[in-house]
């Protein structure tokens, strides 16, 4: 190991000590302590019962239901969404610790990176500037009538940033004249390159809607056109090595803000940039946009942060046009409470805001409904009721909707809803419900043979887990990579061996080696709890210790006797015969166990 390698492995490790496990998960979600164990509802998927477990002693956590494991670098990097250097260096700056380089080559590419991401995010900032320069130069009439005709106020247009963009050339050469290279201004998507070579404002003579991060950092823009042409009426920056649009919310960086003055009871979804804006002034303050992109995981899990709830407020065409509402269910898996607000038919919240003002909004927030009701409503919008036909339709696709009902008390609600909005009595609805088959489901893939966990698994499991805890009982067994079958475990019991030799055995440092494994989930799944420390805890761990030495002796014989057989010499059939004379007494000395 280089002295710069051993120099970052020693300061990984000091980062970890000094960045508590249950404080830096207890600052994104509410903990519960039980016993030596914290738990919470697991933050990377839907659940109502808590089953993130937290080991405070051995600083790695383990969800039940969804397998995710970690130490603290590997959980700020799943919820910040960001790779291993930028979570190291999250907590290395809340820790008030300096990030050395681990190796010169990688310090070489790191610095490299780091130095072009911070070039993009200071030419962002700075076009930014120039934008909100452009509006208040006296030369953006055409915008500033259009922030006023839409009723967007100064200050609300500065609290956003709002700039102009008056022509394609200005931009480019302003950024250039600071010092930036022409592919900067490409790279940062902020300029673009024309098919003759000519660098140009990207969003040119458009209204200008910066995007910022929840690091209130500058990633990208909107554009809005101003005069009616054939191009698009909104336009984004393309994707680039600061702006992923999956994963990122306009408004989350105000929103921010607003959850530090108090918690949030929701959050307003809305699709556009004006929606937001116009409810910001408006006085709804908790309001983010996805910018018109069908919702992610990593939007859900980003508006998670904030509130529990999430009321989407689309156009008055939503329903008819996305009845499927799979975005919605992607909310709904995160664990997020949803409901939608109906809007006026034609409408969108800006509409609303600007002709029946805030308390109007207001009345339609009050209206929001449950995901299962609005999906039946947006069913409903589809048929014709005046005609039994479409009724029947109508019915059997609400009665699907019905189906995904979390309780019986909810369901019941809901079909009282369809008997009154259908026309059929509540006991045929009941019935049908009750009788329909359940809706196909894709098949799963078949798991591979190796994850099936039969005894010899167990008993590996179990015995690496006790060895990488330093259960007592585990001491003196010599983890060796010959015992195990699974990649994951060989590298687990090398880590042991190694570790052990060196005196300093860690558990969370194996998150270092295998980030990501799943396998390494169920090796330390903290189900194993009381089995670990529990009165027959040591009886167990000698039992599955003798699988595993007994089948590795069983396939040192089958190989033997293979050999044997292929063998010409005698000789060499005497020693193979001895070689397994010897496993076979062995074998039998270790004694009985769990096969």
């Amino acid at each position: 190991m280089s002295e710069r390698s051993a120099e970052f492995s020693e300061f990984i490790r000091t980062l970890k000590e000094k960045c508590d496990l249950v404080e830096v998960i207890g600052s994104a979600v509410k903990l519960e302590r039980r016993g030596y164990q914290y738990w919470a509802c697991c933050p990377f998927h839907h659940e109502k019962t808590p089953s993130f477990a937290i080991n405070a002693a051995d600083k790695f956590y383990h969800c039940f239901g969804c397998g995710v494991s970690g130490d603290v670098i590997t959980f700020v990097k799943e919820y910040e969404n960001v790779d291993f250097m930028q979570a190291v260096r999250l907590l290395a700056a809340r820790a008030g610790m300096e990030v050395p380089a681990f190796d010169d080559k990688i310090a070489e590419e790191n610095a490299a990176k780091k130095k072009k991401r911070d070039r993009l995010s200071a030419l962002m900032k700075d076009a930014a500037r120039f934008y909100l320069g452009n509006l208040y130069s006296g030369r953006a009439g055409e915008h500033l009538a259009y922030l006023e005709k839409r009723g967007i106020t100064p200050s609300v247009a500065r609290k956003f940033g709002l700039g102009a963009s008056l022509d394609y050339r200005s931009l480019p050469a302003a950024l250039l004249s600071a010092g930036y290279t022409r592919e900067e201004c490409a790279e940062s998507g902020a300029c673009a390159l024309t098919e003759d070579g000519r660098l140009i404002d990207a969003l040119g003579e458009r209204l200008i809607i910066p995007i910022i991060n929840h690091f209130d950092e500058v990633v990208a823009f909107g554009g809005r056109m101003l005069k009616p042409t054939d191009r698009a009426k909104y336009k984004n920056t393309r994707e680039t090595a600061l702006f992923d649009k999956r994963k990122n919310l306009f408004n989350v960086n105000l929103l921010k803000k607003e959850k530090r003055l108090g918690a949030l009871p929701y959050v307003i979804m809305v699709e556009g940039y004006m929606d937001a804006l116009s409810l910001y002034q408006a006085g709804f303050r908790n309001v983010v946009a996805s910018m018109g992109t069908s919702l992610t995981k990593e939007q859900a899990r980003l508006a998670k942060r904030y509130s529990d709830a999430v009321y989407i407020s689309y156009d008055g065409d939503f329903a008819g046009q996305k009845a499927n509402l799979r975005g919605l269910d992607i909310l709904k898996e995160e664990g997020l409470k949803v409901r939608v607000v109906p809007m006026p038919e034609g409408m969108d919240p800006d509409d609303v805001v600007q002709k029946q003002g805030a308390e109007g909004y207001r009345k339609c927030l009050d209206a929001a409904m449950p995901l299962l009701d609005f999906r039946i409503l947006a069913a409903k919008r589809k048929y014709d009721l005046s005609r039994s036909d479409e009724v029947r339709d109508f019915v059997r696709e609400a009665l699907s909707v019905i189906r995904d009902a979390e309780s019986e008390t909810e369901r019941e609600e809901l079909l009282k809803k369809l008997s009154a909005e259908s026309g059929v009595s509540l006991g045929s609805l009941q019935r049908d419900l009750e009788t329909a088959p359940p809706p196909e489901k894709t098949p799963e893939p078949a798991r591979p043979a190796e994850e099936n966990a039969d005894g010899r698994t167990r008993a590996a499991r179990f015995v690496l887990c006790a060895a990488l805890l330093s259960k007592p009982y585990a001491e003196g067994f010599d983890v060796r990579e010959e015992l195990f079958d699974l990649p994951a475990h060989k590298t687990i019991a090398n880590f042991i061996t190694s570790s052990r030799a060196e005196g300093k055995l860690r558990p969370s440092g194996i998150f270092d080696l295998l980030p990501e494994d799943g396998e390494l989930s169920e090796v330390l799944n903290l189900d194993f709890g009381d089995n670990l420390d529990g009165e027959h805890a040591e009886q167990y761990f000698r039992d599955c210790a003798r699988t595993l030495e007994k089948r590795l002796l069983a396939e040192k014989i089958a190989a033997a006797r293979a050999a044997y057989s292929e063998a010409a010499d005698e000789g060499e059939k005497r020693e193979i015969l001895a070689r397994i004379d010897a496993y076979t007494k062995k074998s039998k000395n270790i004694g009985g166990g769990n096969q």
